[in-house]
């Protein structure tokens, strides 16, 4: 699993006030994402979605398994 923090590290070791400042929010609203993704609304999913370029999935830290057989 990716996380928004592993991200930044990946991204130059980027701050939480950088990122911020990239996607027209707040520091503060980073460290919240960071703790718990899933209080981002889907229009911030995208924008960091798009500025790192993983899917939205890597961005939630959602987990792809394998599909069982049938």
């Amino acid at each position: 699993m990716v996380g928004i923090a592993e991200l930044r590290a990946r991204k130059g070791k980027m701050s939480q006030r950088e990122l911020a400042e990239k996607l027209g929010t707040t520091q503060t609203s980073i460290s919240n994402w960071e703790k718990d993704p899933l209080s981002m609304n889907a229009s911030n999913i995208v924008k960091m979605a798009i500025f790192f370029g993983v899917s939205s999935d890597d961005i939630l830290g959602i987990e792809k398994k394998e599909k069982a057989p049938v």
